[in-house]
């Protein structure tokens, strides 16, 4: 079987067009919030590896605890690597001739759950920063004035965000995305790590209600935990990945 190549990794991207990643493969300007080196592609070893943290462990305390954050990188989040890159080699494999076409969509499943996981939480990481280094507070310039545009005010915005992120239905994510036909912000539930979400959409901001995500320092309290969660928002990168967004 002939090794993965950047085709590759890029494919796998371009597999989660429901999450919007399929833009980052195809439109130059999206491709500056999503690469396959920002997401952990070894073009030397031919898969993805776990992204470091921009921050130590930590660092998000006490919005989130260092115990919760190295289970949810170093395990979670690594999980869902060891995943899609399974999932890549075999469907390399069939596409080789050496596997089995039977297996394709479990494969193509595979694929998509955990290359979900491996963006979905890739962003989350970016898309946090410590209160005393740009982590809180409000947007700034266009992506201020569009929120208060397409929701009233940023009070009303924050109410909605968490609000649909409390009521995900069991495991998943909330979304703020870009929805370039209407030129719009809104927000969007996904439910496990791609589900739910629709094509064109271009995330931007995402929480994870997970209960790993949560559970050691909140228990039950998802609403104290997205709370918590508004202070931490790096609201810096949110910004630049709406404008490669609308570019």
């Amino acid at each position: 079987m002939h090794s993965l190549n950047r085709r590759d990794a890029i494919t796998s991207m371009a597999a989660l067009g429901a999450v919007g990643i399929g833009m980052a493969a195809t439109n130059s300007s999206a491709a500056q919030m999503f690469t396959p080196e920002s997401l952990g592609w070894d073009p030397a070893n031919n898969e993805y590896t776990l992204p470091t943290l921009p921050y130590a462990y930590d660092a998000l305390a006490p919005a989130i605890d260092e115990q919760t954050m190295r289970i949810h990188h170093d395990k979670h989040h690594a999980g869902y690597i060891r995943g899609l890159n399974k999932a890549l080699k075999q469907l390399h494999a069939i596409r080789d001739g050496s596997g089995d076409a039977g297996t394709l969509q479990h494969w193509q499943r595979q694929l998509s759950f955990h290359a979900g996981g491996h963006i979905n939480h890739t962003m989350f990481w970016t898309g946090m920063a410590p209160t005393d280094n740009g982590g809180g507070g409000e947007p700034a310039g266009l992506l201020a004035d569009t929120i208060k545009r397409d929701f009233g005010s940023f009070e009303k915005f924050s109410s909605q965000f968490q609000a649909a992120s409390k009521s995900v239905e069991g495991s998943g994510w909330g979304w703020l995305i870009y929805e370039p036909m209407s030129n719009r912000l809104m927000i969007s539930q996904m439910q496990n790590q791609q589900q739910m979400m629709f094509a064109g959409a271009v995330p931007l901001l995402g929480v994870d209600v997970w209960e790993h995500a949560y559970y050691l320092n909140y228990q039950n309290r998802r609403a104290g935990y997205l709370k918590n969660f508004m202070t931490i928002i790096n609201w810096p990168e949110i910004q630049r990945r709406f404008a490669a967004a609308i570019d």
